[in-house]
């Protein structure tokens, strides 16, 4: 776990204005009262000469990656209690050579000595155990990758067999993630509010911040259970006095209110198996990774497109690592 005890690590830098430096967590939980100073998906930006303007200072891509290797090798020295020198890092099977070297100079600045970098639905494979080889006769399979991340969508099609793991195909939406399910619930609820009291609580940043983490809570909560209660006390004024949010989001709302995302998942699902040359009823086994493929509507998907249940068993957080 991180210095913060989570399991989690969100890819998040965060700037305050003595120049103080946050990274993860709590970067994450400032970024909507202090946009302009945070650093949210770097990743999109490896490999390319963008600079992160704080300040008078600019900051690279790798260098913004460093600090949160930075951040995760200091964690885990102090829980491990020896040093970490070398690291293998994984990325998107579509990431070029010079987006990998990108990330292997982020390591490096971050005083590790990169041995590897490896394909995230390759990892993904061998978390499964598909690569054993131990025997070379077995039958070569074909596994496709659902990855539906906090900011990202990635579908592979990967052939396994006799100890190899081939990328096929990669696909994907780089703008489709869990944030875009909490946004939606973000919508409602300031709708909802301004509907009751009149008052738009976009204008104000803390309430927004406020209401960023309740709805990435109140999803969460909604993959096990089919309603959620939301309730911040004290989140506006008028002249009639303090205003509180309380209300109720069903699964079933939250499912109307989020369709077109799931559908969105289909194109780049169909893409990838169609570069891959195979056809649906070619794909033996369908992995889910990445925290958003807990939603039920997003299993429920996995099924319809390629009628079989898709194989658990492996927190979806932690299948990468």
């Amino acid at each position: 776990p991180s210095a913060e005890g989570d399991y989690l690590f969100p890819s998040v830098v965060g700037f305050s204005k003595t120049g103080e430096r946050f990274v993860g967590s709590v970067a994450k939980r400032q970024a909507v009262s202090n946009p302009d100073r945070t650093v949210i998906s770097i990743k999109r930006h490896m490999g390319t000469d963008y600079k992160v303007q704080i300040d008078d200072k600019q900051f690279s891509p790798q260098e913004i990656s460093a600090m949160i290797l930075q951040k995760i090798k200091t964690d885990a020295e102090t829980y491990l209690g020896f040093p970490i020198e070398k690291a293998v890092i994984t990325v998107p099977a579509y990431f070029s050579d010079s987006e990998r070297q990108a990330t292997k100079d982020a390591g490096t600045i971050a005083g590790l000595e990169v041995v590897r970098i490896i394909n995230e639905p390759t990892a993904s494979c061998m978390a499964y155990g598909l690569n054993k080889g131990e025997d070379d006769n077995a039958q070569t399979e074909n596994v496709l990758i659902w990855d539906l991340g906090g900011g990202t969508f990635d579908v592979s099609i990967v052939e396994v067999g006799g100890g190899l793991v081939e990328v096929k195909s990669t696909a994907g939406d780089s703008h489709l993630g869990g944030d875009d399910w909490d946004q939606r619930i973000m919508d409602w609820l300031i709708e909802d509010f301004k509907n009751r009291y009149n008052i738009d609580l976009r204008a104000d940043r803390l309430a927004m911040q406020r209401l960023k983490e309740v709805a990435e809570n109140t999803k969460i909560k909604l993959s096990y259970e089919t309603t959620a209660k939301v309730n911040l006390p004290f989140i506006a004024a008028d002249a009639t006095g303090p205003k509180h949010l309380d209300v109720e989001l069903t699964r079933a709302k939250f499912q109307e209110l989020t369709a077109d995302l799931v559908e969105r998942c289909e194109i780049p699902a169909m893409r990838a198996i169609k570069d891959s040359g195979l056809n649906l009823h070619q794909i033996n086994k369908v992995f889910l990774v990445g925290g958003s493929t807990r939603m039920p509507a997003v299993q429920d998907k996995v099924r319809a497109l390629f009628n079989r249940e898709p194989a658990s068993g492996i927190d979806p957080d932690k299948v990468v690592a």
